[in-house]
């Protein structure tokens, strides 16, 4: 998403904000990212409800794939944080958040770590509601930046590689996230 699209998606969001009813968003963060979030030297953490997400797909409009996604999603909420160093974040906190994911029933679908050994780390969780997946999270923890996506609703696998790209989470290629070049690391 071109840095263009990502301010035109604020700007749409701030003013849906003001015209739409207070909603609370159903998406369900662990709290130990709370420890991440105040360790943190830059924090950009933001949720999108349906409606915002509905107005947003408009930005692309022959994208009918993603439109047909943004149907079954209830919200999508980012947290992103930076750190001054490499590896300055607490893995004690990182460690805490995964295991909230696992106590809350959350199921593991994906963990992929540096093949060097480094704990640079890519997970998946989802949530399921009888036999379907309510819930997804996306967690990326590389040196110097932690990452955590949640979308809340009715989504399959195919569907997040429709929504790689978008709303914050990394574009996806066979179920693993893409290198990208313009991310600092």
């Amino acid at each position: 998403m071109t840095l263009s699209r990502i301010a035109a998606v604020v700007l749409i969001s701030t003013s849906a904000v003001s015209l739409a009813p207070a909603q609370q968003p159903r998406e369900w963060v662990p709290q130990a990212l709370e420890a991440l979030r105040e360790s943190a030297s830059s924090k950009t953490e933001f949720t999108l409800d349906h409606s915002m997400l509905v107005l947003a797909s408009r930005l692309d409009p022959n994208n009918q794939d993603l439109r047909r996604v943004i149907a079954g999603i209830h919200g999508i909420s980012v947290h992103s944080y930076r750190f001054p160093e490499v590896w300055a974040y607490d893995p004690d906190a990182l460690t805490a958040v995964k295991q909230e994911y696992k106590d809350a029933g959350w199921t593991q679908l994906l963990n992929n770590h540096d093949k060097d050994g480094g704990p640079s780390v890519t997970e998946l969780w989802v949530r399921m509601n009888d036999k379907a997946i309510s819930d997804v999270a996306v967690l990326v923890a590389k040196p110097n930046q932690v990452n955590l996506i949640v979308v809340s609703g009715s989504i399959s696998p195919l569907d997040l590689v429709h929504l790689g790209g978008h709303f914050g989470l990394p574009k996806l290629a066979g179920g693993l996230p893409l290198p990208n070049s313009d991310t600092r690391q």
